[in-house]
């Protein structure tokens, strides 16, 4: 009997569609086409579209008009599972470890829309008046990881961001004007880190630098965050950032030993 027979009638085989679409992205395909997830999950072209665009207007999956990727809001479908097996799980110990050298708060986050979502987090004693966890969101345009992770992104989806974004003063600190805040960003894509001074909130500086992916790309972002009372932002640049970058080095090289190992499964799966 085959698997198609065997299904029951409440089978519903949009759905098992749906998640081959999914499935079709991974590590060493991150962005596809239409014309590849077509081929890869078996569906028309037209089919295909049909469920990368539904995908889309739910927030799953990004597209620029050709290529599509999916979201952070993925990890929503199986969050439990999946931090055990990606990002969360590689960066805990690197936290862990940078937390005990440096003794202030470290996370990893990655951008959603226009906002970071924290995926990873040692805290030490509170700094913030809001609690933070995994799963917490800030708006990235006035946060160091959010900064970090919109430098990396392209001109156009720049161009809609900060056309669409009102940039709203969360301190009198904050960055308000696009024109100034494009400025910033550009100086952290050639500088490498990102640097906020009481602009999430009054008190709290943070140092955050980009995580990159096996392909190169920004994946993610890693912060330390201290109180303003430790020093200005020179002397927290000066005592925190070798630290950081050093441990955004350490957990990049663990992601790409993770999709070595992947590829590795996948080409003894393939010859078995």
């Amino acid at each position: 009997m085959t698997q198609e027979a065997a299904r029951t009638p409440e089978f519903v085989q949009s759905l098992e569609r749906g998640l081959a679409v999914i499935r079709a992205f991974d590590a060493d395909h991150p962005q596809l086409t239409l014309s590849e997830v077509a081929r890869a999950t078996g569906l028309t072209r037209a089919a295909a579209r049909r469920f990368l665009l539904t995908l889309v207007e739910l927030g799953y999956v990004r597209t620029d008009g050709r290529l599509f990727a999916l979201r952070p809001r993925i990890l929503d479908l199986g969050y439990a599972y999946l931090s055990g097996l990606t990002l969360p799980e590689v960066a805990q110990p690197h936290l862990e470890e940078l937390v005990a050298q440096v003794r202030e708060s470290s996370s990893v986050s990655v951008l959603d829309g226009g906002d970071v979502v924290y995926v990873a987090r040692v805290p030490t004693k509170r700094i913030m008046t809001v609690g933070i966890s995994v799963g917490t969101r800030f708006p990235a345009y006035a946060t160091s990881m959010g900064r970090v992770l919109l430098a990396a992104q392209p001109s156009d989806w720049l161009d809609d961001y900060l056309a669409s974004t009102v940039l709203r003063p969360l301190t009198r600190r904050t960055v308000t004007e696009p024109a100034k805040l494009r400025a910033v960003l550009r100086r952290i894509a050639g500088q490498g880190y990102a640097i906020v001074d009481q602009e999430l909130e009054e008190g709290l500086r943070s140092l955050a630098a980009p995580i990159h992916g096996a392909d190169g790309t920004v994946v993610a972002a890693v912060n330390v965050s201290a109180h303003a009372s430790r020093g200005s932002s020179e002397v927290i640049r000066k005592e925190l950032l070798p630290p950081l970058l050093a441990a955004a080095g350490r957990i990049e090289e663990d992601l790409r030993g993770g999709a070595t190992r992947a590829a590795g499964r996948s080409g003894r799966s393939l010859s078995g």
